[in-house]
């Protein structure tokens, strides 16, 4: 079974297709946003296509801002405008007579002609014709957004994928760290305490220190850390709409790292976390492209 890609939710992508008397032109452009989002832009004489168009972007797409914008070009020739010369007659011969009956009358001026219904007349194109096209090439165009979306998926992808072998080299240097932390903090607690007691009690020290290591004890934290590291690379690996448990998951690694940070107690584990810190928000940032 074929793994579903990652997608970028920013994309864009331009289609055009030569018809025999016109050129169809889509613009698709998508930006991150929450859930999916689709706005169109159609000439007036494809305004019956606004419902069909999101469907079809619907279908395609999870999330994203989505504009979907439509051009068209006639072809040389076509659409050209038409001066119905008789009409323009007929319409100089009433507007001399409705002079001779006004006393004053103002002039009748080009543009109002022109204006007149039935004056200029278009060689039109029959539109109508073009739908099933404009369809078809919009599914060309969501294809092609589709592929440059998922190239940019497998760009982020890859990035974050860097910054978790990054976070697996902190977790390793705080880890191999803490039992030499350990020992400096058992020589440093029993320096203090000799330094208030003449003999100290050995046993009793040796709770102190145990009962301190608990506290600091980071394992659980840094296994927690490993284990979601592997969840954020087996949801890169199955691909699809997996944004949203991306970013979950990005919120889990930085809570580890918070704690990891307040139990702190060296200047090692210190810089572990907060080298961590930055690796996840580096991660969350890229992840809020992912679809």
């Amino acid at each position: 079974m074929t793994k579903a890609r990652l997608h970028s939710m920013t994309a864009f992508a331009r289609v055009e297709r030569q018809l025999s008397d016109v050129t169809l032109i889509w613009e698709l452009k998508s930006v991150n946003h929450r859930y999916l989002e689709v706005s169109t832009r159609l000439p007036d004489a494809f305004r019956d296509l606004d419902m069909p168009v999101r469907e079809r972007c619907r279908q395609r797409l999870a999330r994203g801002k989505l504009e979907c914008g439509l051009r068209y070009q006639l072809s040389s020739g076509e659409g050209s405008l038409a001066l119905n010369e008789e009409l323009v007659k007929e319409l100089s011969t009433a507007a001399s007579r409705v002079e001779a009956l006004l006393q004053h009358p103002a002039p009748v001026s080009v543009a109002e002609i022109l204006r007149f219904p039935g004056v200029l007349a278009g060689n039109d194109v029959d539109l109508s014709t073009c739908q099933k096209d404009v369809l078809a090439l919009l599914d060309d165009g969501l294809k092609a957004l589709a592929e440059n979306r998922a190239r940019e998926g497998q760009a982020l992808a890859d990035l974050v994928r860097d910054r978790l072998d990054q976070v697996l080299v902190q977790v390793e240097r705080a880890k191999t760290a803490l039992p030499a932390i350990l020992d400096n903090l058992r020589d440093k607690l029993k320096k203090r305490v000799e330094e208030v007691v003449a003999s100290a009690d050995p046993q009793r020290l040796e709770q102190e220190v145990v009962l301190l290591a608990q506290k600091m004890d980071v394992a659980e934290e840094m296994d927690r850390l490993i284990a979601h590291v592997n969840e954020v690379r087996r949801t890169l690996d199955e691909g699809g709409a997996c944004g949203r448990r991306l970013d979950f998951l990005m919120q889990e690694l930085n809570r580890e790292a918070n704690t990891l940070g307040s139990k702190s107690v060296d200047t090692e584990t210190t810089q572990a976390s907060v080298e961590l810190k930055v690796l996840i928000e580096q991660m969350r940032e890229q992840i809020q492209n992912i679809e």
